[in-house]
């Protein structure tokens, strides 16, 4: 069967939607599927939007994305039509729903996508106060991806129920299979216990990666590490991704940006994930959360909150623990205490955490998975 695979951008950046573009064109071709990419879409009306754009904001403090207008997505949609009409593909897959929502094609339609426009709105912070007009194109665009698809794949249950919830859909084309961690691993079992054997635990190392240290819950985590640090635990806090605007302490480890396209950036990544216990990321809102599938690649157990499609990642119990988000930091305290007590516990717990990722979080099985549903769907 052969695939056009549809994005706005190369489909081959690694840097584009943290490199999961690229991963996903890598699991269906390495699933079986003949690929052929058709992306790097030109945008228009560019004037236009700036200025509605700018009134927006400063008229009446709302507001607007430019990826939700129609002018533009219809635009996208009439080059992927061209350049299907000399493609001999079977069917079109979209990793979201902007470049297909206005395709006039009659081949079989698949996204995958870790969010809902419905389900964005007043959760993510560039979804709140938006205006009318983008609330009404956005959720028009998304009806009409919905309609149209053969397929709708979602990369967890909260995204899934937020599509049956908010837009008229036949629940039965909507399937959740998560993403793959977007990290090269040819960890296995022993070496997993083999770093979980040369693991020190005088010193709780706790890790937080996230470039928006506010969404991501980065004073959470500063306080619980602030706490443990108290209750007499010796604690380092690593940060990754931002630079917060705060005084770090002394127990904080501040180490900015690290690129994991780059060799030093990637050995620096993978150093501190097997040297930490715990990685706590305890965001406010989530669509996904890569960075959990990526610590259990590790063996590292993650802390987060229950919200988002957090809980498709994090499976309480097996690679890691999620919280209620208005959850007191003593009680993820509470938690790591326990099993930083325990080495047998704690052991058990990451070992359980790198077969969560080799079983369902690596882009191996997802690949089987979506191969899977394309041939039921589309076949």
């Amino acid at each position: 069967m052969k695939i056009a695979y549809v994005t706005t951008y190369d489909s081959t950046d690694i840097h584009a939607w943290s490199g999961s573009g690229s991963h996903i064109l890598s699991a269906l071709n390495n699933s079986g599927f003949e690929i052929e990419s058709i992306g790097n879409l030109k945008e228009n009306s560019q004037l236009l939007i700036m200025l509605k754009k700018l009134l927006y904001k400063k008229l009446l403090s709302k507001g607007y994305l430019k990826d939700r207008e129609p002018g533009l997505l219809k635009h996208y949609a009439a080059q992927v039509d061209q350049a299907l009409t000399t493609s001999d593909c079977d069917l079109v897959f979209s990793p979201g729903t902007t470049a297909i929502a206005y395709l006039r094609t009659e081949k079989p339609i698949v996204f995958w996508a870790d969010a809902t426009f419905a389900g964005m709105i007043n959760f993510y912070p560039g979804f709140i106060h938006l205006c009318d007009e983008t609330i009404k194109n956005g959720k028009a665009a998304e009806q009409l991806a919905l309609s149209k698809c053969s397929l709708a794949l979602y990369t967890s249950e909260w995204a899934a129920e937020t599509a049956i919830q908010h837009y008229d859909i036949n629940p039965e084309k909507i399937k959740v299979v998560p993403f793959g961690a977007n990290i090269d691993c040819n960890r296995h079992l022993q070496g997993i216990q083999s770093i979980l054997e040369n693991k020190t635990f005088n010193t709780c190392e706790l890790l937080f990666i996230g470039v928006d240290w506010q969404r991501k819950g980065g004073d959470i985590a500063l306080k619980v590490a602030e706490l443990l640090n108290k209750r007499g635990i010796d604690t380092v806090l690593h940060i990754v991704g931002c630079t917060p605007t705060i005084n770090p302490p002394n127990f904080v480890r501040l180490h900015g940006f690290l690129s994991k396209e780059s060799k030093e950036g990637r050995k620096a990544l993978d150093k501190l994930m097997t040297d930490s216990h715990f990685l706590i990321v305890p965001s406010r809102a989530e669509c996904y959360g890569l960075v959990f599938a990526e610590a259990s690649s590790f063996g590292v157990p993650s802390l987060a909150t229950n919200v988002g499609g957090i809980p498709t990642v994090i499976h309480n119990g097996k690679n890691g623990q999620t919280f209620p988000l208005d959850e007191a930091p003593d009680k993820y305290c509470d938690y790591i205490e326990r099993l930083i007590s325990n080495r047998e516990e704690y052991n058990k717990l990451a070992l359980s955490a790198f077969r969560e990722y080799s079983e369902r979080l690596n882009w191996v099985s997802t690949g089987k998975q979506v191969h899977h549903l394309i041939h039921e769907f589309c076949g």
